[in-house]
């Protein structure tokens, strides 16, 4: 694995090379134009944190700044303003009843860093399909705030669904250490709420990866928000994430052979995270399945088993499935 490669590890960023566009004179088709919008949006996902929402409504404010908007189930910005304009907008789109509030059970998905709410799509739906839960995809922008602002980002997410009673959560990688945040930081009630927790990959002892890239000046000097926590400022971070106050499962990805996916780390791993650092002490069940990192949450075992833990506690016996 070259440096390249490594960065793409670390930060989960995906790399794009479009070539011969310029050659071309046919005009841009339909589905041109609809693959641009979605890569539109991908970027910009990256840029904004959710604050509130409704189903596949949400009202994001862009980190550090007091600049607000609200999406549509479709991904189109229908307003945008101040955080007390936009709040405004969306109650009383709420009190007209074309936003419908969130009640009973429901489940919060997370994704992890450098990536947004699409890399979430395939669980989500699988979720949503199983399960008989509001599932809501929480998006921040993890590259442009610390753990610790995701984790406030949360809260208000949390915060601003009272009449869900029973609240649970699943992340990917990153997304783990967001809820471990939230929940040292989260107001008694708001925890009383809590059901289950699934962790999906998640670098609970920090990442190898990132302490190598730690080492790397260029790669170190262009880390920023959480990737800093990650690659620089890990001893001070893990302090500040609490252990679930729930029942919770980890499933890891790894070969199950001792060597896992990458030379570069020792032991199993899933070319990203060594098994040893999925795992945190009072999980109530572990699993372990042969997938790639960022293939989890497309993966039949794992969905299968994240919906088993977040319905009875516990994954299923499963017959390892080859990685895709």
């Amino acid at each position: 694995m070259d440096r390249v490669s490594l960065i793409v590890a670390c930060f989960g960023t995906s790399l794009l090379v479009v070539c011969g566009a310029a050659a071309s004179a046919e005009p841009p088709t339909a589905r041109d134009a609809d693959w641009v919008d979605a890569l539109r949006r991908s970027a910009e996902a990256l840029h904004w944190s959710d604050e509130l929402i409704r189903h596949d409504w949400r009202l994001q404010r862009r980190p550090g700044t007091t600049d607000c908007r609200i999406l549509d189930p479709q991904e189109r910005v229908i307003h945008t303003g101040s955080a007390a304009e936009c709040s405004a907008a969306f109650a009383e789109m709420e009190a007209s009843g074309r936003i419908e509030p969130v009640r009973g059970p429901t489940v919060i998905v997370l994704h992890g860093l450098g990536e947004g709410r699409d890399s979430m799509k395939p669980l989500v739906t699988h979720l949503r399909t199983a399960m008989h839960s509001t599932v809501l995809a929480f998006g921040y922008a993890s590259t442009k705030a610390a753990i610790a602002d995701h984790g406030r980002a949360l809260a208000a997410v949390v915060a601003g669904l009272p009449a869900a009673e029973r609240i649970s959560f699943v992340g990917h990688s990153l997304g783990n250490l967001v809820v471990r945040s939230w929940m040292a930081q989260a107001r008694e009630p708001d925890l009383e709420r809590v059901e289950r927790v699934v962790m999906l990959g998640p670098p609970n002892h920090g990442s190898d990866l990132a302490k190598m890239a730690s080492n790397v000046w260029l790669l170190a000097a262009l880390s920023d928000g959480a990737a800093r926590d990650l690659v620089i400022d890990w001893p001070k971070v893990a302090p500040q994430l609490a252990v679930p106050c729930c029942p919770f499962g980890i499933v890891a990805g790894g070969k199950g052979d001792g060597a896992g996916f990458s030379m570069l780390l020792e032991g199993d791993d899933d070319a990203v995270v060594r098994v040893a650092e999925t795992r945190l002490e009072g999980a109530d069940d572990f699993l372990l399945v042969p997938v790639h990192h960022a293939a989890m949450m497309k993966h039949p075992t794992v969905q299968e088993a994240v919906a088993s833990f977040l319905t009875t506690g516990r994954f299923p016996a499963t017959t390892p499935q080859a990685a895709p």
